[in-house]
């Protein structure tokens, strides 16, 4: 058994009650990790021997980002789109068929190398689980692929053959539900754990939603959903009451739609993705609404080639505080164990015995430096199931 003593923590951020405030913050502790796992936590001076010591350098450690919901296997980009945004068009969602054409015309090498190009980006970034979704090729064969190279890279892979009505099947809604409940759910869901919906206007209303998710569970997949994101609609609702362990998006709420969350008491997360509205110029999410409420909310980067292409978790922690009225510590959690709430996981997203030794050393005394030195690269170190990556 192989083991590894972390030492000289600035700062401990653990998620869990053994510390102070909402973070669960130590000082002067150590970790111990023993084959990939936390063995150990405690004062420094009480720490175990191990067979090897890694120095914090007084810098801050938090537990690995859990990026709950990204995009990660397309081909192309959408820069010029971005650009006529920026320069006052509309975000209508449109553009998913532009990725999906260049998706389905890719090579399997080319889908798997912008996807490991991706994962790799955002380790280097401090995010050590991904979630991956298909939703891209929108055929049998392409989202099946799409699927099995995500899995190469994640163990969290969601099957999105519902993100939108592709252009062959425009006039035809309910033949395509009903090839996405049918053949499409059937090939995907040997490499899928999730299956979600795009429930909004212009894609998917609630009768279809209700009938995908509903499908997905009776293959085996548990459920997800992006809702309200557009507009009001009745997908947060809709979530609450199928018990799907995440609503994502969450831009425009009622106070029905609250209540709903607040009613699911943690089962339901509400999963926030401020670097869409950051690239779409959309009005950002109230998460200090839905904190007071009491809800459970978590952060993710919706890291996609249209919307929202970034995988920094750090940069939307910095979001989340300016334009989202979270604390630094509020976000700091929603990116961590708020992701894994909203993966259903109890082994990431916190620093405790038994937990997977997923963690990051900052280059800061504190957590709070995520949010005040934003663009920053901050993260020295990231460790991996105990293993320690490439320094960034």
């Amino acid at each position: 058994m192989s083991s590894l003593l972390l030492d000289n923590i600035g700062e401990l951020v653990t998620n869990t009650a053994a510390g102070e405030g909402p973070l669960g913050i130590r000082r002067d502790a150590a970790v111990l990790v023993e084959d990939g796992v936390v063995a150990w936590v405690g004062p420094s001076g009480d720490a175990p021997a191990a067979d090897q010591r890694l120095d914090a350098e007084s810098g801050a450690v938090l537990p690995g980002f859990v990026d709950s919901h990204a995009h990660l296997v397309f081909a192309g980009d959408r820069a010029v789109e971005f650009a006529a945004r920026m320069a006052g068009e509309p975000y209508t969602g449109g553009g998913i068929r532009t990725t999906v054409g260049a998706t389905r015309a890719a090579t399997d090498d080319e889908l798997r190398a912008t996807a490991r190009r991706l994962h790799a980006e955002a380790l280097r970034q401090g995010t050590t689980t991904i979630e991956i979704k298909s939703g891209y090729g929108l055929t049998v064969a392409d989202e099946a692929r799409s699927l099995r190279i995500a899995a190469e890279v994640s163990s969290e892979t969601t099957f999105l053959g519902a993100h939108l009505v592709p252009a062959e099947y425009a006039d035809r809604p309910d033949d395509y539900v009903d090839l996405v409940c049918g053949p499409m759910l059937a090939a995907a869901a040997p490499y899928a754990r999730w299956v979600d919906v795009f429930c909004e206007r212009g894609a998917f209303d609630a009768d279809h939603t209700r009938a995908i998710l509903t499908r997905g569970q009776a293959a085996g997949l548990d459920t997800r959903l992006h809702a309200n994101q557009l507009g009001p609609g009745p997908g947060v609702q809709l979530g609450v009451e199928l018990g799907v362990a995440s609503v994502d998006h969450c831009t425009h709420l009622t106070d029905a739609d609250v209540d709903a969350l607040v009613g699911a008491d943690g089962t339901t997360v509400a999963t926030l993705l401020p670097g869409a509205e950051f690239s779409t110029r959309s009005p950002y999410p109230d998460a200090r609404r839905l904190l007071d409420a009491g809800v459970t909310v978590a952060l993710a980067t919706d890291c996609n080639p249209g919307s929202s292409y970034t995988s920094s978790v750090p940069f939307c922690i910095a979001l989340a505080v300016r334009e989202m009225r979270m604390s630094p510590s509020e976000a700091v959690w929603a990116a961590t164990a708020g992701g894994a709430a909203a993966l259903r996981r109890t082994d990431v997203g916190r620093l405790a015995p038994g937990a997977r030794a997923d963690l990051m050393i900052l280059d800061a005394p504190s957590h709070l430096h995520l949010a005040y030195r934003p663009g920053v690269p901050l993260i020295r170190q990231v460790l991996h199931n105990g293993e320690p990556q490439c320094r960034p």
